[in-house]
């Protein structure tokens, strides 16, 4: 009997570890939705720096006794600018926002503010993005759900426009606010 060759066993069994692993993410819960460890938590902090030209942001907002939305966001980023009208909507709607700015340049994020509207109660510079490590952060935007006293209920990554926003984050921010 011929004797058989460890290397001829191999591929298939590298290829049914793959096909093993796709199907299990296939069958998750909901294989889009980004996790966040914050759910549950108390939120981190906000930047010392502000944006200059604007009210900073500070941890009282974070924890105001009412629902507040924590939205990073860069003037270099196109989805953040299509979700801006969202932001203003927001604001006009007396909903609390926090802007945090991140990996920007103060000067481009302050004009963008100052041409397009500034939709937040406060906004941190953010720089370098310590402060988006903190809260998990991978690209802009991302805006998280807050309770009155500083709880991460919800997280959404990316901007605050079409039918996801309208199935997701608007179902979240109206349980949040008990409507």
């Amino acid at each position: 009997m011929p004797k058989l060759n460890p290397l001829m066993i191999a591929p298939p069994l590298i290829f049914a570890g793959f096909v093993a692993l796709a199907a299990v993410g296939m069958y998750r819960d909901d294989p889009d939705a980004l996790p966040s460890t914050l759910i549950g938590q108390q939120s981190p902090g906000v930047p010392e720096k502000s944006l200059p030209g604007f009210d900073p942001a500070t941890p009282e907002m974070l924890a105001s006794g009412q629902v507040t939305i924590v939205n990073f966001w860069a003037s270099w980023c196109p989805p953040c600018r299509a979700e801006h009208p969202k932001l203003l909507e927001m604001q006009a709607r007396g909903i609390p926002v926090v802007g945090i700015n991140f990996k920007d340049a103060e000067g481009t994020a302050t004009k963008y503010l100052t041409d397009d509207g500034n939709p937040f109660i406060g906004v941190g510079f953010d720089p370098r993005g310590r402060t988006a490590i903190d809260w998990g952060v991978t690209a802009p935007p991302e805006t998280f759900i807050l309770s009155g006293d500083g709880t991460v209920l919800f997280r959404y990554a990316g901007p605050l426009i079409g039918s996801d926003y309208e199935q997701r984050f608007v179902p979240a921010l109206r349980a949040a606010r008990g409507q």
